[in-house]
């Protein structure tokens, strides 16, 4: 099984920064994409940023320019650096990992627990 740990959000004013971090952590054989998603309340969960395990990078239009996602591979840590935070971005954010157990043939997703950020106006 695979788990993962997010940190890293709280309370900002507009125009501050983040960094959320996400570990996974288990009985992982390989891990392939790993991303960040968000939730406002009232709207549906969308993608913010998404990290291929070769490098390739898909970002949210709202918020190219300000955030940036990297990996650690060796630690299976994903991270979102965000600056020039608007208060749209306000929201739930939630790690996914799209993993191969350990002693699995086939990868699933996998979600974290969900970590608040609000931005302040």
């Amino acid at each position: 099984q695979v788990q993962l740990v997010e940190s890293g959000g709280g309370l900002v004013q507009a125009g501050g920064s983040l960094r959320l971090s996400c570990a996974a952590s288990g009985s992982i054989f390989r891990v392939n994409h790993m991303g960040w998603y968000r939730q406002a309340p009232g709207k549906q969960r969308e993608l913010v940023a998404r990290l291929t395990s070769g490098g390739s990078t898909d970002y949210a239009d709202s918020v190219k320019g300000r955030f940036t996602i990297s990996r650690d591979n060796a630690n299976f840590t994903v991270y979102l650096q965000m600056n020039s935070l608007k208060p749209e971005d306000t929201a739930v954010y939630y790690c996914n990992v799209d993993a191969v157990p350990g002693g699995k043939r086939y990868s699933y997703f996998y979600w974290g627990q969900g970590t608040q950020v609000t931005v302040s106006s």
